[in-house]
């Protein structure tokens, strides 16, 4: 044999011990990468709450923990069939050309995979019943300092905001806060500051009065992980109760999130959570300078 034959031969195992070499990795660092991308972005908060945000309100925490359980239903799910897949993969895989023994059906196994979706969609359906009623669920009574009612009303494209049980001379609906729409502009020369301004108590329920005096808008506090229609000749209500303070940040921006007209980008109002004293001392003020005025600020 010539001494190019010989080489030939001699790499021909090299070769395809590489070829094997480079299937088995090739896939595996793919994963590897693949994985790396996705989460290159996310903290150990967006991890443990599998992509929400860290809950603002005890319902907040009802949602993120549905959330999470489902997740963990889905990939219990995800694990058995895949598990199956690959054990009947491997079990069953083509040792010859005999025909396998066919069978007709398998009752047990006809019965089983048709009772046990059944059975998951009931256990889905009774934990979210379970905590959309704990959600919507309303106090029998609201008085402060323990509860604050708010009433909403949202129209194009601004909101108003008031609070009643805090009342104000000359004035039949409280304590009361308007502000601009959003001139839309960017940087410096935009009025966000002359957003309406809602102020909430931490650690205290509050409850939300929601009313359209024209079209149906939505309110949503991003935080909150909850928004609810503002519909024309409908009240809506919904209590939360904040766990922490909110002073700044994206965060702080409400916004309408239903498609309400030319403006309807706009509707923006700001949100501040404080403590239960800070929120008294803002009422107090609030309460002196429209006695004074004669009207909202």
């Amino acid at each position: 044999m010539s001494p190019i034959r010989r080489a030939l031969k001699d790499g021909a195992p090299r070769q395809r011990a590489s070829a094997r070499l480079l299937r088995r990795w090739l896939p595996r660092t793919a994963l590897f990468v693949g994985l790396a991308t996705l989460t290159a972005g996310c903290n150990s908060t967006t991890v443990e709450n599998l992509g929400l945000r860290t809950p603002l309100t005890t319902q907040a925490k009802l949602i993120v923990s549905l959330w999470q359980g489902s997740w963990i239903a889905a990939l219990g799910v995800g694990v058995t069939v895949w598990g199956l897949i690959l054990w009947a993969v491997v079990v069953y895989r083509k040792r010859g050309d005999r025909v396998p023994h066919q069978v007709r059906y398998n009752l047990p196994i006809e019965i089983l995979y048709t009772v046990v979706p059944f059975i998951m969609v009931g256990i889905l359906f009774y934990f979210t019943a379970k905590d959309e009623n704990r959600i919507d669920e309303l106090s029998k009574t609201c008085a402060p300092p323990h509860c604050i009612e708010v009433d909403v009303t949202g129209f194009q494209w601004s909101w108003e905001f008031q609070y009643p049980q805090y009342r104000v001379a000359n004035s039949d609906n409280g304590v009361t806060e308007v502000g601009y729409m959003w001139n839309g502009k960017l940087g410096a020369s935009n009025n966000k500051s002359q957003l309406p301004l809602l102020v909430i108590p931490a650690h205290e329920q509050v409850r939300f009065n929601l009313r359209s005096n024209d079209v149906v808008h939505a309110f949503w506090i991003l935080p909150f992980d909850f928004k609810r229609d503002v519909i024309p000749d409908h009240p809506n209500h919904f209590e939360v109760t904040p766990t922490s303070t909110l002073y700044k940040g994206p965060d702080t921006i409400g916004r309408c999130t239903e498609l309400c007209g030319l403006y309807h980008s706009r509707m923006l109002f700001r949100i501040k959570i404080v403590t239960p004293a800070q929120f008294q001392a803002w009422i107090t003020a609030q309460q002196a300078l429209q006695n004074a005025s004669g009207g909202a600020q």
